[in-house]
């Protein structure tokens, strides 16, 4: 599987946006506005410890993931690198090109001097977190989110 990897930039917006919504639980997740989509892309860029990266085939966007690096006291001051919202283009799942993202990954979390790698899965996506596993990912906590918008 052959897929290289880059920062996003702004124009990627359509194609990142277009690959969140490219299954059941993001389509309802992903609501079209886009210029709430740019103000997070600003977000993102103006944040030395965020990344966006997309995963290119042929010119395509065909891969994308956030990498959030986290500095704490816990675990005697560890970093950790966080992993959020992984996706692969339908058409290459299988394929091995979630292989190939998470070790574009683990190599960016390392140069960042992170020790850890940690992602959230929603617990629905029991063939993703197979492939977790698979990569040597253990399911050693379970995660709770609160919607700060809903508590207004």
């Amino acid at each position: 599987m052959s897929l290289t990897f880059r920062e996003a930039t702004e124009a990627d917006i359509p194609e990142i946006v277009a690959l969140l919504r490219d299954d059941e639980l993001g389509a309802a997740r992903q609501p079209d506005i886009p210029a709430e989509y740019a103000r997070a892309f600003a977000r993102i860029e103006a944040d030395p410890t965020t990344a966006l990266i997309v995963g290119l085939q042929g010119g395509r966007i065909m891969a994308t993931y956030q990498l959030d690096i986290l500095h704490g006291l816990s675990r005697a001051g560890a970093t950790r690198a966080q992993i959020e919202a992984v996706r692969v283009a339908s058409e290459l799942r299988g394929q091995g090109a979630g292989g190939v993202l998470f070790e574009d990954a683990r190599k960016r979390a390392v140069a960042a001097g992170a020790s850890l790698l940690q992602l959230t899965s929603d617990m629905s996506r029991q063939e993703a977190h197979a492939f977790y596993e698979r990569l040597g990912f253990v399911g050693s906590h379970i995660g709770y989110k609160l919607d700060l918008r809903e508590r207004e």
